[in-house]
């Protein structure tokens, strides 16, 4: 980056006027003694390169981070109750994945209260070291002690890469870490890969899903990105406990809180379709209230749940827990029909991770076919009824 510097001692009106007519984005101004560049300026530089020297543009000078004193992939353990989120697992095994790269340890940062025997399945998920905060101030979340925790294990290990679990807590917490850290932080990422020079690559989609990006802080440490449940494979425990347990002290001041709690409960458990093994999911193409009564019925005769697409939500047919796609949720099913959806990039990278994909829809180039393991075109209202006769027959001959 860089910025703008004017010669005011040259501006004249002449000049003036003419830089004015020059910038297409009406970001030039002149009061008759000064002129001003505003914010509506996208740095085109075209002003530069036809002022003849009034206007210069001065490349910023960075300090450049020395990578070699930050080392290590860090995942955030986001728990519960003193309950391990599983989206940790599967960021533990991501975080191995990309440590073969460049040779770096995995760490495992926890905080909290009371933990136990929590910390300890850890290590059979190949970390080298779970650093534990372990203190009273911990016991509820509260973003000031957890952030300072979070703070203090970065600058007393530096690590180069941390990953944490898209929670309602690690949303909350990551972004101001990253802030005080004066670090970037990719949310949502769907895909993580690793150079060997440690620059983290952090893809997501963006601009409504029509493009994949690629994101990198090759001159910032640490790098942060969020990622969601589900969207990487959870590794299998190994029978041995490998790595060590550290326990880390922060200085009383820090652990000071403006919040109070007064109680907590735990909420009633709901409805939670990134848990399910077989889905039936509606699209915009099955949205009749007869389609749905039986896109719940055969749900209901495959032991399942049913989802749907974002205009579905939008129609107040569903309720946002039971959309699958980037605005909603992500799933790993063992199983799942989609019915009458078209396949858009935000829906399909929520649910492309499933083991067994089926998709119904009269359109043959449907980008849900792409992804589908089974597909059949044709109309869903013809194919829906014969479908569940046949699961009907089945059972009754079992």
């Amino acid at each position: 980056m860089g910025k703008l510097t004017i010669n005011q001692n040259r501006i004249t009106k002449g000049t003036a006027d003419k830089l004015i007519e020059i910038c297409p984005f009406g970001a030039i101004s002149y009061n008759g003694e000064q002129l001003e560049i505003s914010s509506a300026c996208k740095m085109c530089k075209l002003c530069v390169k036809k002022s003849d020297g009034i206007i210069e543009f001065e490349e910023e000078i960075k300090e450049i981070v020395d990578k070699s004193l930050w080392t290590g992939i860090c995942v955030y353990v986001d728990h519960s109750g003193n309950k391990i989120h599983r989206v940790t697992y599967e960021l533990l095994g991501k975080a191995k994945e990309l440590a073969k790269v460049t040779g770096h340890p995995v760490y495992a940062l926890m905080i909290g209260n009371s933990l136990g025997e929590e910390t300890k399945k850890l290590l059979h998920y190949g970390v080298d070291k779970v650093f534990v905060y372990d203190n009273k101030a911990f016991e509820d979340f509260k973003i000031e002690p957890y952030t300072a925790a979070f703070c203090d294990f970065i600058e007393k290990m530096k690590p180069s890469s941390i990953l944490v679990g898209a929670t309602n807590l690690g949303r909350q917490l990551a972004p101001r870490v990253a802030a005080r850290c004066r670090a970037g932080l990719t949310a949502d990422c769907t895909v993580l890969e690793m150079k060997d020079n440690t620059d983290l690559v952090q893809i997501r989609p963006a601009f409504g899903g029509n493009i994949m990006a690629q994101i990198i802080s090759p001159n910032t440490r640490p790098q942060f990105c969020t990622v969601r449940y589900k969207v990487f494979p959870e590794p299998k425990p190994s029978d041995v406990a490998s790595g060590e347990i550290i326990s880390m002290e922060l200085a009383s001041e820090k652990l000071y809180s403006d919040i109070t709690v007064l109680s907590s409960q735990i909420k009633p458990k709901d409805i939670d379709i990134s848990e399910a093994e077989v889905i039936v999911a509606i699209g915009r193409g099955a949205m009749s209230e007869v389609l749905l009564n039986q896109a719940k019925e055969l749900a209901n005769l495959l032991g399942g749940v049913v989802a749907c697409t974002r205009p579905l939500v939008e129609g107040n047919q569903f309720d946002a827990k039971h959309q699958i796609g980037l605005s909603g949720r992500t799933v790993n099913a063992k199983f799942i029909i989609c019915l009458g959806i078209s396949g858009s990039v935000q829906f399909v990278a929520g649910m492309k991770s499933s083991e067994c994909i089926v998709a119904i829809n009269s359109d043959k180039s449907a980008p849900i076919f792409d992804v589908a393991h089974y597909e059949i075109v044709a109309d869903v209202n013809e194919i829906l009824p014969q479908l569940i006769e046949k699961i009907k027959e089945a059972r009754e001959n079992v």
